[in-house]
């Protein structure tokens, strides 16, 4: 009996401390084969913060794939991109970075303004890019994800599951095995300065490969990450950790658990087997920041381009106000014609009536004055 208790008890251990966590989703497949080794809340949507950024760089892969760019390409940065706030590079309008730079700057740093330079080199506009995103992923089968920008930066239609956000990093390996190896960069050197990755998973996690983190208050603490051990290699998404410190410690107990087979490997349930039917909004993690509501919006599916205008794009918002003040102003000047029309009729119809009682008048008087002289002649 006490044999079977220290058996017992790593189990009952793990599954006491994941209880403890808040509400989170999470997903580990086998990345040889996708089949399925622990799941929570895989189908539920999930702001993916910085996690965009993989589907960034697996556009930009798939462009230095297909020849469209290479490495030592020179990147410009706009004025939008320059604008983006931290975490990014600092990159001041004009300033150049080439391809490399530029992803490692999004792997290690999460740059949001390297992200942006990618985006539009491959997009032209960080919206266009957003909807290329968005038409890849449908294609690679995340049915429950929808980009609208680069970076991962606040956006209501912006949503995804941690089961499709698997099989981006799953395809990723899969079909750019050369440009994958990126994702383990501890560090790399820009203008003199070594910058040095803030994923400690890369660091502190025996045979991890890579991948990415991201933060923002809606979606908490999220983490993507693959590693490899005794000839396995494994792929696990957490996303809505509390704290950041939460996110490691609940990717370093799935990741234990699953190479060390707690959980039951079914190689029939792949990850393309999981039901995406579920349609419920992405909960709101953290207190900080604002929260819009996003039930609404989620309401209307895949329908979505009458949202579009509300997609974070600055110079958008500052072409709807400047277009909203010409129809104010056309409006007003519309209603000021429509009065001085309306008192321009008013003066010519007293006018007229005036006129006419005037002739009236006249004639009246004339017609008397006649009628008076024949009587006199008769008389």
């Amino acid at each position: 009996m006490k044999f079977i208790r220290l058996i017992l008890l790593p189990f009952l251990l793990f599954f006491v401390s994941e209880i403890s966590y808040g509400r989170h989703s999470a997903i580990v497949i086998d990345a040889n084969n996708g089949s399925i080794l622990h799941e929570v809340e895989a189908n539920q949507r999930w702001f993916p913060a910085s996690l965009t950024k993989v589907m960034t760089l697996y556009m930009t892969f798939d462009a230095l794939k297909e020849g469209q760019i290479s490495l030592h390409d020179t990147l410009t940065a706009s004025w939008h991109a320059a604008r983006q706030p931290n975490s990014k590079l600092g990159l001041r309008q004009g300033e150049t970075l080439t391809v490399r730079d530029a992803i490692l700057a999004v792997i290690t740093r999460s740059a949001n303004d390297a992200a942006v330079v990618l985006g539009e080199e491959l997009g032209g506009t960080e919206e266009n890019f957003g909807a290329m995103m968005t038409a890849k992923a449908r294609l690679l089968g995340m049915s429950s994800t929808r980009f609208m920008n680069a970076t991962g930066l606040p956006n209501d239609l912006q949503v995804t599951t941690s089961r499709d956000l698997a099989i981006l990093a799953w395809r990723i390996q899969r079909d750019f095995p050369v440009y994958y190896q990126f994702f383990s960069a501890q560090s790399f050197d820009y203008k003199g300065t070594t910058l040095r990755s803030i994923n400690a998973f890369v660091k502190n996690y025996p045979g991890a490969e890579g991948m990415k983190t991201g933060f923002t208050c809606g979606s908490g603490y999220n983490l993507m990450a693959s590693a490899h051990q005794n000839g396995q290699r494994l792929i696990g998404v957490v996303l809505g950790g509390m704290t950041s410190k939460e996110r490691y410690q609940l990717m370093t107990q799935i990741m234990d658990a699953s190479f060390a087979k707690r959980f039951s490997d079914n190689p029939s349930r792949d990850i393309y087997s999981i039901q995406t039917s579920s349609f419920s909004p992405p909960p709101y993690q953290l207190g900080c920041g604002s929260h819009r509501t996003t039930s609404s919006l989620l309401a209307q599916g895949d329908d979505i381009s009458r949202h579009m205008s509300h997609a974070a794009h600055p110079r958008k918002i500052h072409r709807s106000k400047r277009v909203n003040k010409v129809k104010h102003t056309i409006k007003a000047a519309h209603i000021s014609k429509t009065k001085s029309a309306a008192k321009t009729r008013k003066v010519s119809r007293t006018k007229t009536a005036s006129k006419a009682k005037s002739t009236t008048k006249t004639k009246t008087t004339a017609k008397t004055k006649n009628a008076s002289r024949i009587r006199k002649t008769n008389s």
